[in-house]
């Protein structure tokens, strides 16, 4: 007998055919199952969890520069030069200030990103060399050691592709890092979505991950959809996340995010994509990844976040209190009291964590003064 009966999903699953679920031939069956089929599929990935616990990380978001050498067809995170409202360079003394402001909130996590590359831009340039540094890596470490040393968070930086020596740098004062591999259908490049993005080439960020890997630093990655990709190309990016972290073990959560149109940008006519393909690849995704979190921003499904919890999700992410969300500015996040009434509703029970997941708090991932301050967090949390 096999997984799919006269096309139809199985009730009695055992590890035989769990094997073969993974197989990518039944993974595309599976991300397009319909009717009681998808009940089933939601039932299996939700008896897949690890525990009744969904988690999220009280953050607060930093952005160091708006500029960015991409131009993405669904981005509003980036700003021109040119845009007297730009970010251009956050300078250390108004990052602390507003980190000493977050810690009144309980934030633990200090969540830095800037625009890939972004010191590639004169302006840029000229002001880090105005601060006295070269680069924007240099600049960015030396802002997430001033965290660890004169606060009560931990740095995560997401800036996008980064050379393994760079990530070898930042590693030294991340408690972890992140960036999302969006899909790793290379057709993508010559559509609308990334074009204009060089820095989007799944070779290269799939290296990125692959580096993290090496260097033992917990990461963060995910797919991005709605943004013209097939249901093969989805489960192709997820398989290749998974062939990865199966070398190296350093994915802790995978983010399963949807395009969100807005107005102004390259896509703002194009379609979101509908429920039932966001409940179907988070589920797909939870099969695929049984011991790694599968996140689902909750600011970007304030009404429909619930049925995420019966489809394998486990970890709301990064959500701030006192900053907005820079790559989706009109999506406000829900209080973290709306996150409790409806994670419990739903008879789950919501935790709060850190920025790096339990089981990467050791001497394998982190260097010893930030696995202190990891420590000394966690116990606050208990």
């Amino acid at each position: 007998m096999t997984l799919f009966d006269d096309n139809t999903f199985k009730d009695d699953i055992n590890k035989k055919d769990m094997k073969n679920i993974l197989k990518e031939e039944n993974l595309i069956k599976l991300i397009n199952v319909k009717n009681d089929d998808l009940l089933k599929l939601m039932n299996l990935a939700n008896s897949s969890r690890e525990n009744n616990e969904i988690t999220y990380s009280k953050n607060v978001f930093i952005p160091l520069t708006e500029i960015c050498r991409n131009t993405c067809g669904y981005c509003v995170f980036k700003k021109e030069d040119t845009d007297k409202n730009a970010i251009i360079l956050k300078e250390k003394n108004e990052i602390i200030n507003e980190l000493k402001i977050s810690e009144k909130y309980g934030c633990k996590e200090a969540m830095l990103a800037f625009g890939e590359q972004a010191d590639e831009n004169t302006i840029v340039k000229n002001k880090l060399n105005t601060l006295g540094y070269s680069n924007i890596i240099d600049y960015t470490y030396d802002v997430c050691e001033e965290i660890i040393n004169k606060t009560n968070l931990l740095p995560h930086t997401n800036c996008g592709i980064l050379s393994y020596e760079e990530m070898k740098k930042l590693k030294e004062v991340n408690v972890s890092m992140g960036m999302m591999l969006e899909n790793s259908s290379p057709r993508l490049m010559e559509t609308i979505a990334h074009k204009d993005s060089p820095g989007k080439d799944p070779t290269i960020r799939l290296e990125v991950i692959k580096n993290a890997g090496k260097l033992k630093i917990p990461y963060t990655t995910g797919i991005l959809i709605g943004i013209g990709e097939t249901k093969e190309e989805i489960i192709k990016s997820l398989l290749d996340i998974k062939k990865i972290n199966d070398k190296y073990g350093h994915i802790q959560e995978i983010i399963i995010q949807n395009f969100k149109p807005k107005d102004g940008i390259a896509m703002e006519n194009y379609k979101e994509p509908s429920l039932i393909d966001m409940i179907r690849t988070v589920a797909v995704s939870k099969l695929i990844f049984p011991n790694v979190s599968i996140q689902v921003p909750p600011n970007l499904n304030l009404h429909t976040n619930q049925i995420f919890l019966f489809s394998g999700c486990d970890d709301w992410g990064g959500v701030s209190p006192v900053s907005h969300d820079y790559v989706n500015p009109e999506a406000e996040w829900p209080k973290i009291e709306e996150l409790k009434i409806l994670t419990n509703d739903a008879g789950f029970k919501l935790n709060e964590r850190l920025a790096i997941y339990d089981k990467y708090i050791n001497n394998e991932f982190l260097d010893e003064k930030i696995k202190n301050k990891a420590l000394s967090l966690k116990k606050e949390l208990n």
